[in-house]
This record gives C-alpha cells, structure tokens and sequence, in this order.
C-alpha cells in the first residue's frame, strides 16, 4: 500500500511517525528514511532509540536546501536525495520493514533534487507486504495518482503566523 501525507498544514511526519509506531505495536518493523532533514536534532532523534531496532529513523539529508543559511552545493543535496532512495530500494529487498517511511520526500521532489519518475520507479518494486508513506507539501501529482490512500493536513492556524518560532517536544 502506498500513502501519501501532504499539505501545508503541520502533522505530516508526525502522522507517519503514529503509524510507525502503531506498526511497532504489532510485531513489525519501521523504517523512516529522512530526504531533508538534517543535523539539527528532534525529539523523534533520541526517542526512536528506545525502540530500536524495530523502529530505526536514518537521516539522510543534508539540510534545509537554499535556505536558513545553506551554503551547501546543490549537487551536495542531490547527491544525499540518491542515497536515501539507493538505501530505500536496498531496505525494500532486505524484507525486514512493514513499513517504510520516505520523510519530505515531496520536498525533495519540488526542489527538484531527485525526481518524482525515480521515487515511483523505486516504489513500484515494494512487496505486497510493505507499506510505505510519502511525506511533505506539495506532493506531485502523480504520487496522489500511484497512492492508494492520500490524506492533505490543511493549515486552518499556527503560531508561527504570528511570529513564533518552533516549539521544542511540538514541531522538532
């Protein structure tokens, strides 16, 4: 099954994390493989370790892409964007994982540091046992198109409309 969370609301990752975790619950294995989050540490960071290793998150990316201060190459970005979808089509023959998780994916996708065609290609080779989730806005078309289940968290409010900053435990 593929499903996609997109949208400009926030709740994306989080949602996929739930489902990670519920996924857990039930004698299975979760993977999340990150396309732009970068250094910068989350909550999820230190969490997930205390389910390992039925629950792993791997960071791959390199960082936010042309902005807040990036003054990395953008072959740099592309590059990391091919090794975490290389590291999801190894994961997806490996059989460990139920489910696996490609976070921010669509991010990468509308930066334009890897392309929607790879992304499918490479879903195209799950097994039927395995679900995997697409995160992040913007969701390309065709994704909405190939997925069999597509949920848009819609932004009604936030605080960082105001002119707050993210909020340690709530958004990282």
């Amino acid at each position: 099954m593929l499903i996609v969370f997109t949208g400009n609301g926030k709740g994306k990752t989080t949602a996929s994390l739930g489902q990670m975790l519920r996924t857990v619950g039930r004698g299975k294995r979760a993977l999340m493989i990150q396309f732009i989050k970068g250094p910068w540490k989350s909550g999820e960071d230190e969490s997930y370790k205390r389910l390992m290793p039925d629950l792993e998150i791997r960071k791959m990316g390199l960082g936010f892409v042309g902005i807040l201060g990036d003054t990395l190459p953008r072959a740099k970005h592309k590059e990391a964007a091919a090794n975490a979808l290389a590291t999801f089509e190894k994961e997806l023959k490996s059989k460990k994982w139920a489910l696996i998780v490609l976070d921010e994916v669509n991010v990468a996708v509308g930066l334009k540091i890897i392309s929607a065609t790879a992304v499918l290609k490479a879903v195209k080779k799950t097994p039927l046992e395995t679900f995997v989730i697409l995160t992040g806005r913007d969701a390309p078309a065709s994704f909405i198109k190939a997925a069999d289940l597509a949920t848009e968290m819609r932004e009604i409010k936030h605080p960082f409309n105001k002119g707050e900053l993210a909020k340690v435990a709530l958004d990282f």
